[in-house]
């Protein structure tokens, strides 16, 4: 064991681990780091210190001995609508850089990592893969649906229609307070949600663990049990790197595309993959998710709150129906295959429980996993968009984009800002017809933002809903709905094609043909030589603006981060 190779060489070690309780029989036990994302920021985090205290009992009961260690992470909820949301990327970075300092300073046989949201779950894999030390993955769940299914995403919505006068103030009110009854990540298939069944799919996590219901006395077990198990891995020497490979990753977006998960899974699976020593482009996501079946009718996208998936039967009834498709022989956290993990749910009456839950709500899991040769859709959930105007690509949620925006040619309507672009919106500047973009809101631009607010106003308005584009290098939410193009590469602040967009310019957009170029000019069409020749004019006499921090953590992000195709990680 590592920590006791450390204890041979380091003689300070002892004592200070005495100074804070340990026993002399302790010092000799494998040592686990318990690390998590425990702090009142927000629901998802605030709960968390009861599964960290159950994973250390779990380890503790198991001959081993436990160590707690916190690096919380912030709400991408609260952050919006003000600069705080800039902050949000760059927080999964520097989590993952905690994790690597908490490992690496003092060096222990193993790690539970416990997190539940959309930048602490991510940066919990990244860690994970980075330190590279027997380790388990434990989800804290999401939050229970609100009265009639009252879920968070739908706030947005509620909001937008309030600033048009079409609810009142009293009403939109009452939509706040009971939006989110419980601890837990939001009810929705957004960003937590989906991250936290891609930590199942990679296989860092116990079978059937992902997105259970916060409030569900299963996680305590769950979290126990993890401590438990990660005293057999530390055992076994099975490192993350030895479980995660290409294949891993491969079985993750093929469930990423039956979940409908959220497109910001493709700034953070290849963050992941990069910290596993792998590189995964987008063109592999594309790949896998033409012809992939498409079942979970789970919000934003679909017609249930999240808590509803566990009751479905989770990633495991996800896995069952696309057996076909996955490498079910790639390692897990439990030692054996995915293969040997399915069998074994099915032999134990995992699948029994989660028909009683479904029960309990008048349900059958066909109704909320669409059995196979039932797909709501059968060519994924995302496409990836190349042309001239973003020649590393972009993406598109296009089961949440209206069919009438699959192919069209707008005219384009540039704000260097969101505020800019969403007061347009609003006011009703923007008409049927426009492409509205959003600029410099990459990870070099301002830490690459989400677009929620505005992409909100787009989608819950009736006409502008089905009739134009909102394309931007930032970000969306997991919750975002309509025709939004996002992560635009290279970014404006790298001087991409994005930046030398002009108003009136002519945007073609091709979902099926996986097409996104400018190809006029104040509304005339040009040749491809033509707008060649038209962007080089643009691009030498474009000019960078000045950095938008100066100093600080965004100052060091914006200049190391990578393309938000590439993950947007620090270099």
């Amino acid at each position: 064991m590592i920590s006791q190779d450390i204890r041979a060489i380091a003689p300070e070690q002892d004592p200070l681990r005495m100074g804070m309780g340990w026993t002399a029989e302790d010092l000799s036990k494998p040592q686990i780091m318990v690390e998590s994302t425990f702090g009142d920021s927000h629901p998802g985090s605030a709960h968390l210190f009861e599964l960290v205290e159950r994973a250390v009992a779990g380890v503790n009961e198991t001959g081993g001995k436990a160590a707690r260690y916190f690096a919380t992470d912030i709400c991408d909820g609260m952050a919006q609508g003000h600069d705080g949301i800039n902050y949000s990327l760059a927080s999964r970075d520097t989590i993952a850089n905690l994790i690597e300092i908490h490992a690496g300073a003092t060096p222990f046989d193993g790690g539970v990592f416990v997190s539940s949201c959309d930048k602490a779950v991510p940066a919990h894999l990244m860690g994970i893969g980075r330190v590279n030390m027997p380790s388990i993955l434990v989800t804290g769940g999401v939050m229970d649906a609100g009265p009639d299914l009252l879920t968070l995403e739908q706030i947005g919505i509620y909001a937008a229609q309030c600033a048009r006068g079409e609810i009142t103030e009293d009403k939109l009110t009452w939509y706040k307070h009971h939006a989110c009854p419980s601890c837990g990540a939001c009810s929705f298939m957004g960003t937590a949600s989906t991250m936290q069944v891609m930590g199942e799919a990679l296989g860092l996590m116990l079978p059937g663990s992902a997105l259970m219901p916060a409030t569900c006395t299963d996680l305590r077990d769950v979290a126990y049990r993890a401590g438990q198990q990660v005293m057999e891995l530390a055992r076994m020497g099975l490192k993350p790197r030895d479980i995660v490979t290409m294949k891993s990753f491969e079985n993750a977006i093929m469930v990423h595309a039956a979940i409908s998960g959220s497109t910001n899974s493709l700034l953070h699976i290849p963050a992941i993959a990069h910290e596993f020593g792998l590189e995964l482009d987008a063109e592999t996501f594309d790949r896998l998710h033409r012809g992939a079946h498409y079942l979970l009718d789970i919000r934003p996208a679909g017609k249930w709150p999240a808590q509803y998936f566990y009751y479905a039967g989770g990633v495991p009834r996800i896995m069952e129906e696309i057996r076909s498709m996955l490498h079910l022989d790639v390692m897990t956290v439990t030692g054996k295959t995915l293969g040997e993990n399915l069998d074994e749910l099915k032999a134990n009456g995992y699948y029994d429980k989660c028909d009683a839950y479904c029960a309990a709500v008048g349900c059958k899991w066909q109704d909320i996993i669409r059995p196979f040769d039932q797909a709501i859709g059968k060519d994924g959930a995302i496409a990836i968009l190349k042309g001239n105007l973003a020649p590393e690509g972009a993406v598109i949620k296009h089961t949440a984009c209206p069919k009438e925006m699959f192919r069209a040619t707008l005219n384009a309507r540039p704000f260097d800002s969101e505020e800019k672009a969403i007061h347009a919106v609003l006011t009703h500047a923007i008409k049927p017809g426009d492409a509205v973009f959003i600029r410099y809101e990459g990870p070099k631009g301002s830490g690459m933002p989400e677009m929620f607010y505005t992409s909100e106003a787009i989608s819950s308005d009736k006409e502008l809903g089905r009739s134009i584009a909102l394309i931007t290098d930032g970000r969306f939410s997991g919750a975002s709905t309509g025709p939004s193009i996002g992560h635009v590469s290279p970014e404006a602040a790298d001087g991409g094609p994005i930046a030398l967009v002009e108003e009136g310019d002519l945007i073609h957009i091709d979902v099926i043909e996986r097409k996104l170029e400018i190809v006029g000019v104040q509304g005339q069409p040009k040749t491809p030589e033509e707008m060649d020749a038209i962007l080089a004019a643009r691009k030498a006499a474009w000019k960078p603006k000045a950095p938008k921090y100066p100093s600080g953590v965004l100052k060091i992000f914006s200049e190391h981060a990578v393309s938000p195709m590439k993950g947007g990680y620090m270099k």
